[in-house]
């Protein structure tokens, strides 16, 4: 079974910055694509980034120059370092994992966590 847990929300101010953590634990995480997801209150969840077993990644339009995707290996957490967050930046960030598993893609989510950009 995989379980993603996220960390790392909270409030601050605009212009400031966050880290997030996403830690996974279960069979094959290594392999796994994660991504951060956000959803703001009324809106639709969005794609804010991704990274792929071999760390390369893509960005949202609305993050890109200013959020920044990473992962350890070792310690099977994937961060997301947002910098020069603005109030458009508030929502409950999401972590999300997948793997190709039995001709299909299955889909893990973390409980989100929230992140709220206020002066």
């Amino acid at each position: 079974q995989v379980q993603l847990v996220e960390s790392g929300g909270g409030l601050v101010q605009p212009g400031g910055s966050l880290r997030l953590s996403c830690v996974a634990s279960g069979k094959d995480v290594d392999i796994f694509r994660f991504y951060w997801h956000r959803q703001a209150p009324g809106k639709q969840r969005e794609l804010v980034a991704l990274i792929t077993p071999g760390s390369s990644t893509s960005y949202g339009d609305s993050v890109k120059g200013r959020f920044t995707i990473s992962r350890d290996y070792d310690k099977n957490t994937v961060y997301l370092q947002m910098d020069s967050l603005e109030p458009e930046d508030t929502a409950v960030y999401y972590c999300k994992a997948d793997q190709y598993l039995g001709g299909r893609w299955i889909d893990y989510w973390g409980q989100g966590t929230q992140v709220t950009v206020s002066s």
